[in-house]
């Protein structure tokens, strides 16, 4: 949010809108409304500025809603298919949602100005309050994504700042229409996104508390699948949690339990967290109960293999450690991360160990305690909230989200640190969070996150992970000063910067798709050539992909038209059930599951993906790759490949992103 308020803030903690900021909406409000027909379009631009600068606020929804009829009345809507209320067509609202600036605006204008008539504050002379309920139903329905995901890559290039407001105005829209109409696709949108296993779980724990609203509410019903097992998992996963009892009262019920009730609660504890990813804010009270009485169910309660059971016996201090920092009722997915964390086996990793004991021990300095108190649960420490994020990323390193931030890259790096290199990774927490610097290296000379310029972010994220929060900012400059160090050399800067800033196991070879210069294909069937001989099992000699390689994909819409270019990583390529050869790959924007047109639509589960991992056929892959690195000295056969086959990839190359980019049609340089 922007413009943070002052003395002069009304209401919502401080948060909402200025009142000199609402004196000029309503002024000029007012000026439209006085205006000649013929002049008001040249009013309306100072209306629709202030009204976006007001829905950067906290109660910038509300505050227009209650002027709904006034804008109207004076003109806001005058000329466009908006005036004609009776005649909008819902589906429509799916454009003017993920659409640039201008569209979004008079779109959230009149979805509130229709609020206002569903609730009675309007008596509107061309729709009923009923008509307006029902449409805003049909948009919540039509729209649900974008009520539940943070922006996407096309969203934050065409809406910016305002990138938020589609998933604030469905909020808001929802919270005054009601969940009921649309709880049952919400509760499939959760399962689908729950499937990927997230770090960041607020979201998803907010649906779910609407649902349990809903739940409770007499005058509602409903149906779909899931919804118990979603609302049980946070409200009451086992016996004695059932009826939600509250902290206290489960506090005391705990002290009452003799061993085999514990038993029974701590494996249905593991049971719901396993199954959904989702923590309940009773677990921590079992656990931090066992630790003190019954520490032969901890394994039980963190729902341990045979492999998590040795892990956490052989570190069994450590362990101890961690649960008494990390885990409280408001950080209860530190348990879920230090489960995971445990089953990976890393801390049989020499270095693991003392590097975790000294993040235990880590004094924040002041910048790091300031971004971290940003999100801050009640009575939580910001130490406490860093090593809950240092749990759930080594445990769940492709459940790392970039959030609603253009930093695709360090969420990229931090993902494959974890995966990779976790004891790197946790060095580069303790700099950022003790120091409030990161230091790494650019052929062989040093890069100061302190001392670089401005990174691709233009402003601090809020939306992040805990780990991310205070290393993101700093990983974002660095990333872009070794860009800028490559100025003035001939090829694209990915190819000296990815191995660099990723690490040693990043190849060194390097093939990009595309023309530096003119942003037009380049040598197409070789660089697909070379993709396939790299990456391909049928043509690189069955050689499995070792270590986790960067690349580059341009993404296209649901109707294939370019976007922009987005870092991903290549995780492993192999059969499905259907002897289908699969690229599997992590993409850090926080929902993987996407349609990019043309029929490529990417896969989340049910293709031979493991949690967190998105894949596509190697062929649909193909078709929107740009760039990769590989290793140079291991290397398929290039003749062997099918010609037939990369012909149909060539082609889907052409019909989408590369449409506008065939060498006979003159184009801008490539972005960055």
């Amino acid at each position: 949010m922007t413009d943070a308020g002052s003395e002069n803030s009304i209401d919502n903690g401080g948060n909402g809108a200025p009142l000199h900021l609402i004196n000029k909406l309503d002024q000029a409000i007012a000026l439209l409304a006085g205006g000649q027909e013929f002049a008001k379009i040249g009013k309306l631009p100072r209306v629709f500025d202030t009204c976006r600068r007001v829905l950067q606020h906290e109660n910038g929804l509300a505050l227009i809603e209650a002027r709904a009829e006034a804008l109207e009345h004076a003109g806001v809507f005058l000329g466009s298919d908006w005036a004609a209320p009776q005649h909008l067509v819902a589906p429509l609202s799916r454009h003017a949602l993920t659409g640039g600036v201008d569209i979004l605006l008079i779109e959230t204008l009149s979805s509130l100005r229709l609020l206002a008539v569903a609730r009675g504050q309007y008596q509107h002379p061309l729709i009923s309050a009923e008509y307006a309920n029902h449409y805003l139903t049909q948009i919540l329905a039509i729209n649900l994504d974008l009520l539940f995901s943070p922006a996407d890559e096309s969203r934050r290039l065409h809406q910016g700042r305002l990138a938020f407001l589609p998933g604030a105005l469905l909020t808001h829209l929802a919270s005054h229409i009601g969940y009921e109409q649309i709880v049952d696709k919400l509760i499939d949108e959760i399962w689908r996104v729950l499937e990927q296993r997230p770090i960041e779980t607020g979201p998803v724990k907010q649906m779910i508390t609407r649902i349990a609203a809903c739940q409770y509410d007499p005058d509602i019903a409903l149906t779909g699948a899931g919804a118990d097992r979603l609302v049980s998992s946070l409200f009451g996963p086992t016996r004695a949690s059932r009826e939600d009892p509250g902290l206290e009262a489960y506090q005391e019920r705990l002290a009452a339990m003799d061993e085999m009730t514990l038993q029974t609660e701590a494996s249905g504890f593991a049971r719901a967290m396993h199954d959904t990813g989702l923590v309940s804010a009773y677990h921590p009270l079992l656990l931090l109960h066992l630790l003190a009485h019954q520490e032969n169910l901890l394994a039980d309660a963190l729902g341990l293999s045979s492999t998590g059971r040795d892990c956490m016996l052989c570190y069994r201090q450590l362990v101890h450690a961690l649960i008494e920092q990390s885990v409280t009722p408001y950080t209860p997915q530190a348990i879920y991360g230090l489960a995971l964390m445990l089953e990976r086996g890393i801390l049989y990793q020499s270095p693991l160990a003392p590097a975790l004991w000294r993040q235990l021990r880590l004094s924040l300095c002041p910048e790091a305690v300031n971004r971290l108190t940003l999100v801050l649960p009640p009575d939580v420490s910001p130490e406490t909230r860093l090593m809950e994020g240092v749990l759930c990323m080594l445990g769940q390193p492709l459940g790392v989200g970039q959030g609603n931030n253009p930093t695709c890259q360090s969420a990229r790096a931090l993902s494959m640190w974890s995966c990779n290199d976790p004891d790197y990774l946790l060095q580069m927490v303790a700099w950022a969070a003790r120091d409030d610097e990161i230091i790494m290296h650019f052929e062989g000379q040093p890069v100061s996150s302190r001392l670089s310029d401005m990174g691709v972010a233009q402003t601090a994220p809020v939306d992040l992970d805990p780990v991310s929060m205070v290393v993101v900012p700093h990983l974002d400059r660095i990333y872009a000063e070794m860009g800028r160090r490559c100025i003035g050399r001939d090829g694209d800067p990915h190819r000296w910067v990815n191995p660099e800033f990723h690490g040693w196991w990043t190849g060194r070879g390097f093939r990009i798709g595309v023309d530096v210069k003119t942003g037009l294909l380049f040598e197409t069937e070789t660089f697909l050539r070379h993709f396939y001989a790299s990456y391909h099992p049928f043509y690189n000699g069955n050689q499995p992909l070792i270590h986790p390689q960067p690349a580059g994909i341009a993404v296209t819409d649901s109707v294939a038209r370019f976007i922009g270019w987005h870092a991903v990583t290549i995780l492993r390529i192999g059969l499905d059930q259907e002897n289908i050869m699969r690229v599997y790959f992590y993409n850090p924007n926080n929902d993987s599951g996407q349609d990019w047109g043309n029929g490529v639509v990417v896969s989340t589960a049910g293709q031979g993906e493991r949690y967190g991992e998105a894949s596509l056929p190697f062929e649909e892959f193909a078709s929107r790759l740009y760039i990769f690195h590989y290793d140079p000295l291991e290397h398929g056969a290039l003749a062997a490949i099918d010609a037939d086959e990369l012909q149909r990839v060539i082609v889907m190359i052409q019909e989408s992103w590369g449409e506008a980019r065939l060498p006979d049609v003159p184009l801008e340089g490539l972005l960055d």
